[in-house]
């Protein structure tokens, strides 16, 4: 009897000299996405009158040395000041930011879930590396994070959160 594949997950936070609201502005704007990811070098909204809300439609440009592709997302929760969060692909991974105020600033969360539907597709796709795979994208995301955040928090915090005062590209 073959197992049922686990969700893999995880988080990190980071605090941040500015508004629940402020950041959730600056991380709810997916086509912003590519000034603090190290993999996402883009995205854009497939339908700009579904921008931000629930069930709108993304695609993502994500680039490693090795490798270039785009993948879709669709967001499942736009909760101004608290979460935004999206899926991509159908079921595959998980993504969001969660947002608490702290003190006079917020505390925000990346989380991040390879759900079982995106490790049994990579089981067909991959065969025998399919664990070695899951494995490289579970170490990608727990580096990518807090790079991430870091970057989220220096945007935010420097006044270059507000669109069109991008940071240089790591």
């Amino acid at each position: 009897m073959t197992q049922a594949p686990q969700s893999r997950t995880h988080q990190d936070g980071v605090v941040i000299a500015a508004s629940p609201e402020a950041v959730y502005d600056l991380v709810s704007d997916i086509t912003r996405t590519g000034e603090w990811s190290p993999v996402c070098t883009g995205c854009w909204w497939d339908d700009e009158t579904e921008a931000g809300r629930v069930g709108a439609w993304f695609t993502g440009r994500n680039e490693l040395p090795d490798r270039t592709w785009e993948t879709r997302s669709r967001v499942v929760a736009a909760d101004p000041g608290r979460e935004f969060a999206w899926v991509v692909g159908q079921g595959f991974v998980r993504w969001g930011f969660l947002l608490e105020a702290e003190g006079a600033g917020t505390r925000l969360t990346e989380t991040w879930e390879f759900l079982p539907a995106g490790q049994s597709m990579f089981a067909e796709k991959y065969g025998d590396s399919a664990a070695d795979e899951i494995e490289d994208r579970t170490r990608q995301a727990h580096a990518g994070i807090p790079r991430t955040l870091a970057a989220i928090k220096q945007l935010a915090e420097t006044g270059a959160g507000r669109a069109g005062s991008p940071l240089p590209r790591r």
